[in-house]
C-alpha cells in the first residue's frame, strides 16, 4: 500500500506548529508585535477569546482529524493480514486507556498540587477514537448520520437542561459543560474548556476516518479528491449559515457551528495537502515535518513534560552567547525559541534516523 505522503504532511505540520508553541515563541512574537501592524496577524495564533474563530482554534480539530485518518490505513493493514474485530478492539481499547492516563497525567501537577482534569487533547482523543472505532465498520451514510446525531446531542445538552446558575447555553462559565465538570472535577476551567467537548469533536475524528476510507477505496485520485473537497464546502458553508443565525461559532465549548466549521476546514486542507503531495508529486520539504509527524504524540508528551528543561538551557546558551555581541534582548528571545525548537525537532530526526516510532 503506497504511503499516504499528504498524512504525514499533515499531521507533521500540526506538530511543528505546537512545537513552536511550547517554546514560548507564538508570546514572544505578540511581545514584539505590540504597536505595529502584525498585531492582527499574531494574534491568529492564539486561541479566540470566545465568539468566533482563528487559525489557531483549528489545531485540535486538525489533531484529531489526522488521527482519524492514521485509525483509518492502521485498521486496513491490520484487517489485510486477517487481524479479528476483537482483537482490533483490544487494541484501540489499550491505545484509548493510554492516551486518557497520559492526557490526565501531563496535567496533573499544578503549584497547589495534584489536580485531575479531562480538558486536554489527549483525553479528549481517547474518548472520540474509541468512537470512532466502535462505528468504523458501518457504511459511509450511517456514519455520516451518528457524527451529524452528536451534534444534534450537543444542541440539546446546551439548550434543553438547565441548572441554576448553568442556565445559558453560550456563556463562559454559566453553561451546562460548566456544570458537568463541576460533577466530574468539582471545578471549572478558567480558560472556558469543557470536558464534554469529546462528544461534538469526535465528529473530526469520524470525519478523518472516513476521509481515509475514501482514500483508500479504489476510485481515481481526481474522484477522491472532488469528493473531499465538496463535503468541505459543504460542512464549512453549513457551520457559517449556523454560526450567523442560530449557534455561535464557540471553540472553547466546541458547539456545533464551530465543529462543522472546523472540520470543513480541516477537509478542504486535506485535500489541498493531498493534491499538491500526492497528486502533483510535490513532496521535496515532506520529510522536515514527517520526521515529527511519525513520532506525533512522543513529542506532543516530551513538549508537555520535560521541555521547560529545554527552553530553559536554549535561554540561558542564547542570552550568553548573543550579550557578547549586544544583540538586543527581544531578538535573543525569539533566537532562543527558536533554538528550542531545532533541539527538539533534532529529537525526532534523530528517532526517525534510527527507525525508531514510539507508539501509545
Amino acid at each position: 500500500m503506497k504511503r499516504l505522503l499528504s498524512l504525514d504532511f499533515m499531521r507533521g505540520l500540526i506538530m511543528v506548529l505546537l512545537m513552536l508553541e511550547a517554546t514560548d515563541g507564538y508570546e514572544r512574537l505578540a511581545e514584539a508585535a505590540k504597536g505595529t501592524v502584525f498585531v492582527p496577524l499574531v494574534a491568529q495564533l492564539f486561541h479566540h477569546p470566545w465568539n468566533g474563530l482563528r487559525c489557531w482554534d483549528l489545531i485540535q480539530p486538525g489533531f484529531m482529524f489526522v488521527a482519524g485518518t492514521a485509525m483509518a490505513y492502521s485498521l486496513h493493514q491490520q484487517q489485510a493480514k486477517g487481524v479479528p474485530w476483537r482483537q482490533l478492539f483490544l487494541k484501540v481499547l489499550k491505545r484509548s486507556g493510554l492516551l486518557l492516563f497520559w492526557g490526565i497525567f501531563i496535567r496533573m501537577v499544578h503549584p497547589d498540587g495534584l489536580s485531575f482534569e479531562l480538558w486536554n487533547v489527549l483525553a479528549q482523543l481517547a474518548f472520540t477514537t474509541l468512537l470512532a472505532f466502535l462505528i468504523f465498520f458501518w457504511s459511509v451514510r450511517q456514519q455520516i448520520l451518528f457524527s451529524l446525531g452528536l451534534l444534534v446531542l450537543t444542541e440539546l445538552l446546551y439548550r434543553c437542561i438547565r441548572v441554576p446558575g448553568f442556565d445559558q447555553p453560550f456563556t463562559d462559565q454559566h453553561n451546562v459543560g460548566n456544570y458537568i465538570d463541576m460533577l466530574l472535577m468539582h471545578k471549572t476551567s478558567k480558560g472556558g474548556w469543557v470536558a464534554i467537548n469529546c462528544l461534538p469533536t469526535a465528529c473530526h475524528t469520524i470525519w478523518g476516518a472516513l476521509a481515509g476510507k475514501l482514500l483508500l477505496s479504489q476510485k481515481t485520485g481526481a474522484e477522491k479528491l472532488k469528493w473531499l473537497g465538496l463535503a468541505g464546502l459543504v460542512v464549512l458553508v453549513a457551520g457559517y449559515g449556523l454560526g450567523w443565525t442560530v449557534t455561535p461559532i464557540i471553540k472553547r465549548i466546541a458547539t456545533s457551528s464551530f465543529v462543522l466549521v472546523s472540520g470543513g476546514w480541516c477537509l478542504l486542507g486535506f485535500a489541498l495537502c493531498y493534491w499538491w503531495i500526492d497528486i502533483r508529486g510535490h513532496q521535496k520539504f515532506v520529510w522536515f515535518f514527517s520526521v515529527v509527524g511519525v513520532n506525533s504524540l512522543f513529542i506532543y508528551l516530551l513538549m508537555n513534560t520535560v521541555a521547560g528543561g529545554i527552553n530553559e538551557y536554549a535561554d540561558k546558551i542564547a542570552a550568553g552567547y548573543l550579550s557578547l555581541i549586544h544583540v538586543p534582548s527581544m531578538t535573543t528571545r525569539l533566537i532562543a525559541s527558536l533554538l528550542t525548537f531545532l533541539m527538539e525537532w533534532y529529537i525526532c530526526w534523530f528517532l526517525f534516523k534510527k527507525k525508531i516510532f514510539i507508539k501509545i
